[in-house]
């Protein structure tokens, strides 16, 4: 997930949203990561699931604000955060539903993760989502809005 963040990098630019979709455990955050290692973040890009939000001043242009609405329970309560969303780039984890209405222009990345497969018969095991830390992944990037018309993902 981390290399899809860097390849992400390359074309994310200031006032770009991005929200990102999956189960725990699915590599939001280490997807946040390889973003911000690639846009030369200042600090530790971790999860901000308890402050909600992380800037991080980029050597390469504008910030990365790291979100994590899980914890909201309106889309008010992310507006109150008081984001530059303009001069930013921002990652929202958990977004859908909440960034209705910031931005026409939102890049949606949803992660599929099974939960683990059993090796001896192929059936999906509904257990903890942590047991197999390193099955594929299936990734959705979709762009919608005239910001993501014409670019190729």
């Amino acid at each position: 997930m981390g290399e899809l963040g860097a390849r992400l990098a390359g074309v994310l630019r200031a006032g770009d949203l991005v929200v990102l979709t999956g189960p725990l455990g699915a590599g939001k955050t280490t997807l946040t990561r390889g973003l911000g290692a690639a846009l030369g973040a200042r600090g530790q890009v971790s999860s901000p699931t308890f402050v909600l939000a992380r800037t991080h001043p980029t050597t390469s242009g504008p910030d990365l604000v790291h979100v994590d609405a899980y914890r909201l329970s309106d889309p008010v309560e992310l507006d109150d955060l008081d984001l530059d969303w303009d001069g930013s780039i921002v990652v929202v984890e958990w977004g859908r539903g909440f960034v209705d209405g910031i931005s026409e222009d939102v890049l949606d990345v949803e992660i599929v993760r099974a939960t683990g497969v059993d090796a001896t018969d192929g059936s999906v095991d509904e257990g903890d989502p942590d047991d197999v830390p390193d099955e594929p992944r299936r990734v959705v990037v979709t762009g919608a809005g005239p910001r993501w018309a014409d670019i190729v993902l």
